[in-house]
């Protein structure tokens, strides 16, 4: 929470009250250092979980997330890993004790699940698993971590019963005692299942360390007193985002965009309205009816995107647990894209949650330009590759998601090939890349003028050329080709998002067979740009020529630089 309790806390609020305890008054500084060791403990499960997988996805790439919640299954703590996880997390513990008593679960069990609809998940790949946190014979917590397992490739997307198998929150392990037929039944649904067990086995050595680490927090203050402190920390969430609310002005903002992909034709209306009352604000969002299409978003991947948006803009020192929601009300359209029902298919929620975030920004712009960016690149870009390996004819499954452009701010350019948003996954290195998988990486650069042009030029895309030197099958998931991210405030657009197939590469809609020696690139969409270009210091936009971010004839005729002959 870094300065969230002292004087310097930029929203002005006091430290929250003393807490009158069961067992003793709660001082700030004791909250202060209970919700540092809170934070603590998510980062060190989540490093445990990281360096103990075995998969490229999460060692490399760190596609998980770590979390602590209260027994009410409210967030008590999420590690700064990937915003969209929180939207497997929000309901999980309600959807466990709905299925076990409290009274059947006991010290040593584990709970596995992945399913959209009757687990609390987003997308099937995304499996969590959460273990119960007891002392003196109590259940006090819940520690929970995820891990995107990149192994559900070779699916359909008409509906969920294509994209993976299904698994509501069931004990994978007994009171410490692992249930291998669960297992068994897992893992034979998997086309790596080596891998699913390395990195399940990781997940369970995470889950252990949250637990004997809240343990021992409880044994040095007391387990009233870290409870406590637990509620304190999100009232003081709440106190902070209504009083970054109520220092908005009052009023509507309405924002729209479209969504396009190769899985659906055409552009969707996606729009977002956006109410502040005082210290409180609603968030109604519209768009189509669910598809059968992977884009669909369950309504917790439509709270989590929410929860990172407006925490970001509003105050991003607030404490990120379950209070910073209460002055939040959201909705959206039952059974639809932006809220569906069983059995809409999930799989690629991911870009319509980028959409998503960006209008809010849109909206938000409105009120205050000053905190908000322009549009991102509005996707998570991926390459799915499945083959089998020449050396022992096993199955080998590679997921990538490629950065693109970041939107450019009020007084600074926007970020070159990154991550946004609801993403935060890591680059995976060539090196790595090549080691671990029969592909050779051609070519990986930024895309010369993919940048919206601007006073502040938006963030540029990336082009990443994979050659396959064995056969095998891709599938990309792509965004903006038909649209643009938009820039604000005479900002220009960013450059479309795009697949380049070398000689001999058909693609049929979103996939296509490579065979060995034959390649094709991702290029990823550039981002908008902030202020009219007539605005840019001609120091930078002589650096941009120099650099390559942009061309001698956009530097001429944009922002009217001599170019050599």
């Amino acid at each position: 929470m870094e300065a969230s309790m002292n004087e310097h806390d930029p929203s002005g609020l006091r430290p929250p009250p003393p807490f009158v305890g069961r067992q003793r008054s709660l001082d700030p500084i004791t909250i202060e250092v209970i919700g540092a060791s809170l934070a603590s403990i998510v980062d060190e499960a989540g490093e445990t979980l990281i360096r103990a997988s075995h998969s490229t996805n999460i060692k490399e790439r760190r596609d998980c997330s770590t979390a602590l919640f209260n027994a009410a299954g409210e967030t008590l703590c999420q590690a700064e890993h990937i915003p969209i996880h929180l939207g497997s997390f929000l309901d999980l513990i309600k959807h466990i004790m709905r299925r076990y008593p409290t009274q059947d679960i006991r010290p040593g069990d584990a709970f596995i699940g992945n399913d959209a609809y009757e687990g609390g998940g987003t997308h099937l790949p995304d499996i969590v698993l959460a273990e119960p946190i007891f002392i003196d014979g109590r259940l006090v917590a819940w520690t929970v971590n995820l891990a995107h397992h990149a192994d559900f490739v070779d699916r359909g997307h008409a509906h969920i019963f294509q994209e993976g198998l299904r698994i509501p929150p069931v004990r994978l392990y007994r009171a410490g005692e692992l249930q291998a037929d669960v297992q068994d039944l897992i893992l034979l649904n998997c086309q790596v299942p080596s891998e699913r067990l390395s990195d399940l086995r990781a997940q369970r050595a995470a889950n252990r360390v949250g637990v004997q680490r809240f343990q021992a927090l409880a044994a040095k203050y007391g387990t009233e007193t870290v409870l406590q402190a637990g509620e304190a920390l999100m009232d003081y969430a709440e106190r902070k985002m209504r009083a970054a609310i109520a220092a908005m002005p009052d009023g509507t903002w309405r924002f729209e965009d479209v969504f396009d992909n190769e899985e659906v034709a055409g552009l969707l209306p996606l729009s977002v309205e956006v109410t502040v009352r005082g210290d409180a604000m609603s968030l109604a969002f519209d768009g189509p009816e669910q598809m059968r299409a992977g884009i669909n978003m369950t309504y917790t991947a439509l709270l989590a995107t929410t929860y990172y948006v407006v925490k970001s803009v509003m105050d991003p020192t607030i404490p990120p647990n379950a209070g910073l929601a209460r002055p939040l009300s959201i909705a959206a359209p039952e059974g639809s894209i932006l809220n569906c029902t069983a059995p809409a298919a999930v799989n690629g929620r991911l870009q319509t949650c980028q959409r998503v975030a960006d209008m809010i920004l849109g909206a938000l712009a409105q009120a205050i330009p000053e905190r908000v960016m322009a549009c991102s690149n509005s996707a998570c870009t991926v390459a799915y590759f499945i083959g089998k390996r020449p050396q022992d004819g096993s199955t080998w499954v590679y997921l990538e998601t490629i950065g693109g452009g970041s939107g450019a701010r009020a007084t600074k350019d926007g970020l070159d090939g990154v991550h946004v948003h609801t993403t935060n996954t890591s680059n995976l290195p060539v090196e790595a890349l090549e080691i671990e998988y029969p592909l050779t990486l051609m070519r990986y650069e930024l895309v010369e003028d993919s940048g919206g042009v601007g006073q502040y030029r938006g963030g540029m895309g990336l082009r990443r050329v994979y050659q396959a030197t064995h056969d095998c099958r891709v599938r990309v998931d792509i965004t903006r080709q038909r649209s643009r991210s938009w820039g604000l405030f005479g900002g220009g657009p960013g450059a479309h998002g795009r697949v380049e197939a070398g000689p001999g590469v058909v693609f049929d809609g979103d996939s296509a067979v490579l065979k060995a020696g034959q390649w094709f690139a991702v290029v990823t969409p550039g981002a908008g740009g902030f202020g009219p270009p007539g605005r840019r210091a001609a120091a930078a936009a002589a650096r941009d020529l120099a650099e390559g971010a942009v061309s001698g004839a956009t530097a001429q005729e944009v922002y009217g630089l001599s170019t050599p002959s």
